[in-house]
């Protein structure tokens, strides 16, 4: 079984990419909503509060993501420190929850930061949502109700929308003139013929046509 890799910077769409997937029936991990799950349990809550003050929690002593992200966002430390809390509970999470699909081709974890996470090394393959800069800070905006100047800040953290194409084996355009759906299609059937001969010869070595 294949393990993919589904990445893209924020706003580049790569959630509407993965929903197409999965109409494939394909497995999708969700590695972005997961993370978000981890920070509701007492142990990552803890190590939050400690790691950011007590400022980042509620009057529930829950973590407030908004107040999380502002920090996060703004200050390089801050942000490798929270990966350093939640980037092992994912990693150990996708791991676990690939044995409940052993038998399919190949599966895929979504996530923005693959690449600037070091995570590369746990996928055969690597699919790049490649949006232009100025349509994704337009859907953020419009999306979260943010100005344009907090997504460019969030922009900072990651890798450039071309340099992320370079490091990846398959690359998705989704600028509004682009279909998406005969593009994934065209990467489902690489990746199946890939898969089975993977499967066949008890290998995961073939080359993309």
């Amino acid at each position: 079984m294949l393990k993919v890799g589904l990445t893209g910077n924020i706003g580049s769409g790569k959630s509407t990419v993965s929903r197409i997937f999965m109409l494939l029936k394909i497995p999708v991990y969700h590695a972005d909503d997961e993370s978000k799950k981890f920070l509701l349990e007492e142990n990552v809550i803890r190590d939050v509060a400690h790691y950011f003050g007590s400022g980042v929690l509620d009057n529930d002593r829950q973590v407030n993501r908004r107040s999380l992200a502002a920090l996060v966002f703004s200050d390089k430390k801050a942000n490798l420190q929270l990966n350093s809390i939640l980037h092992p509970l994912v990693r150990e999470d996708f791991r676990n929850w690939i044995k409940s699909f052993s038998g399919y081709p190949y599966i895929i974890q979504e996530a923005a930061i693959i690449l600037e996470s070091g995570f590369r090394d746990e996928f055969d393959y690597i699919i790049h949502v490649s949006c232009p800069t100025e349509i994704a800070i337009d859907r953020v905006m419009n999306r979260d109700h943010v100005d344009g100047q907090q997504v460019k800040q969030r922009l900072q953290f990651q890798i450039g929308d071309e340099e992320k194409g370079k490091l990846s084996d398959f690359v998705i355009l989704n600028d509004g003139s682009h279909l998406l759906i005969p593009q994934v299609i065209s990467i489902h059937n690489q990746l199946l013929k890939i898969g089975i001969q993977g499967s066949d010869q008890d290998t995961c070595d073939a080359i993309i046509p």
